[in-house]
């Protein structure tokens, strides 16, 4: 196997084109490349991308209210356009961003891996002191301590996803919406070159 597999409910589905794919939400866990495979599929696809946590940690890491988030992400997911988002915070809105999407993709790519290039990540972050989304940085607390920390949450969500995913779009509010599973980075680098090749201006 290859590691790319597009299914739905009914099964197997073919590849769709960029001409098709046109709103997009990606899921997978920290580490899983979601939003460095989201900014390239929106420029491939000559849509805006939406970096969720920039709209949902505040100064200090407060939280945006579901409501306002809601009303952020609006103009974009119901504007009528293509969009690509790299999650769509179920635990917060629901499924109002998959219910407006044609497109899931989905980053299930092995733990050990993730796990790899979220320590890489965070690593340099500490290091470097990097801020993030309006004026936040990581804590070493944040990432390594307590069941919400983010290492621990990138396993638990990981299991989680694999139970749940299939069972939430198995709902009929979400029967027009396609699913491209990615397990590998050799499937993520192929599917993504399948898009970026169907969305060339000279592409028949």
């Amino acid at each position: 196997m290859n590691g790319h597999e597009q299914v739905t409910t009914a099964g197997r589905l073919r590849v769709r084109s960029a001409a098709v794919t046109r709103r997009v939400v990606l899921q997978g866990i920290s580490g899983s490349g979601k939003t460095t495979l989201g900014r390239s599929l929106a420029e491939a696809l000559g849509v805006p991308f939406v970096e969720t946590d920039a709209l949902v940690h505040g100064p200090g890491w407060t939280e945006t209210g579901d409501a306002e988030l809601r009303e952020l992400l609006a103009p974009t997911v119901e504007g009528g356009g293509g969009w690509v988002l790299d999650s769509d915070y179920r635990r917060k809105l629901g499924t109002y961003v998959m219910e407006h999407a044609d497109t899931v993709v989905w980053l299930d790519l092995p733990l050990s891996l993730c796990l790899r290039r979220l320590w890489r990540r965070t690593h340099g972050r500490l290091r470097n002191a990097e801020e993030l989304w309006n004026g936040n940085r990581e804590s070493w607390r944040g990432a390594f301590w307590g069941w919400e920390s983010l290492f621990l949450y990138a396993v638990r969500k990981h299991y989680a996803q694999r139970r749940q995913l299939r069972e939430l779009l198995a709902l009929p509010e979400l029967a027009h919406v396609d699913v491209v599973r990615l397990r590998t980075p050799t499937a993520v680098e192929s599917w993504m070159g399948t898009i970026a090749e169907s969305a060339a201006p000279d592409a028949g």
